[in-house]
């Protein structure tokens, strides 16, 4: 697998992301999604179910079972690197992407993805809500069964734990409560899977639990498809034709009525801006490949 990164970065100038332009040449990924009969989808890493999931036939809710089979493929983070690093977001998210090009167990696939910090989540805390109260109501419980309530959550894009939260007690979250206190915990990895309407955590459960604990913002990344280069191209070759055409109809208003009728930069800018920020950062479905009989038959299913 062959992983090119390139930086995004926002209107003012700012770091927003990478880009994953990703060629692979293997036949599924190492961390893949299955769909089969049923409305059952099922996360399996290296041939290993790790979430078995069954999606509620009025649409409302899904079904799933854990299997304690998953294992992150990032290296444990050592303290001194999380200081060297200092809580940069750019940085973090360049390490990340060395992490997730190297592994034969990771969820990259041939195509372009995105990993950016300006998760959707963090911007549907209300006001009224701490940090610890917000995020607390956002994690999906149950171990090993549980279900994401599509009802009440639709659109708001819960976190799903890969694995049981340590709780606040655990050595591992001390160990990174204190790296909150500082400054520098490293981010959270999350995966959008469209099929369950959820980000997955794939690395920094501990981490999250800590950020919980500590009732902070935690530091995420989130991982998600974007546009291919055929459709990334033609999306920005019409943004621009309607950005042309807007100043090429004030022009003809100008030859009419003077000067006075503005350029039309000013509505047409924007507008163009805003355009290509939508296919940047454009949230493609996740890819899912047909179960195969053999591991969904021998798969412990949820009851629906």
């Amino acid at each position: 697998m062959r992983v090119r990164s390139d930086g995004l970065t926002r209107d003012d100038g700012l770091w927003a992301g990478l880009t994953l332009d990703v060629r692979d040449d293997r036949p599924r990924p190492g961390l893949c999604v299955f769909s089969g009969p049923g409305r059952r989808l099922m996360l399996a890493q290296e041939s290993r179910p790790v979430l078995l999931a069954v999606v509620d036939e009025d649409l409302a809710c899904v079904d799933f079972r854990r299997t304690d089979a998953y294992r992150s493929f990032v290296p444990p983070l050592r303290a001194d690197t999380a200081r060297a690093l200092a809580g940069d977001p750019e940085r973090w998210a360049h390490r990340f992407a060395r992490h997730l090009a190297d592994a034969a167990d990771g969820p990259l696939h041939e195509g372009r993805w995105l990993l950016t910090s300006g998760s959707r989540l963090l911007r549907w805390r209300p006001a009224r809500e701490t940090h610890a109260e917000y995020w607390g109501s956002m994690l999906v419980e149950g171990h090993p069964d549980g279900f994401l309530d599509w009802f009440l959550h639709s659109g708001s894009w819960e976190v799903l734990p890969l694995r049981p939260m340590p709780d606040a007690g655990d050595a591992r979250v001390k160990a990174y409560r204190k790296q909150v206190r500082e400054g520098t915990l490293p981010p959270v990895l999350l995966w959008w899977v469209s099929g369950l309407d959820c980000h997955l955590v794939l690395d920094g459960h501990a981490r999250l639990a800590a950020a919980v604990a500590e009732s902070v913002e935690p530091p995420l990344l989130e991982l998600h498809r974007t546009l291919p280069h055929d459709r990334l191209a033609a999306g920005t070759a019409s943004a621009v034709s309607s950005y042309a055409h807007e100043l090429a109809r004030y022009e003809r208003l100008r030859s009419v009525h003077g000067p006075t009728v503005p350029d039309g930069a000013a509505v047409a800018g924007p507008r163009l801006a805003g355009l290509l920020a939508d296919l940047w950062f454009d949230e493609q479905p996740t890819w899912a490949w047909p179960l195969p009989d053999a591991l969904g038959d021998a798969a412990d299913w949820p009851d629906p």
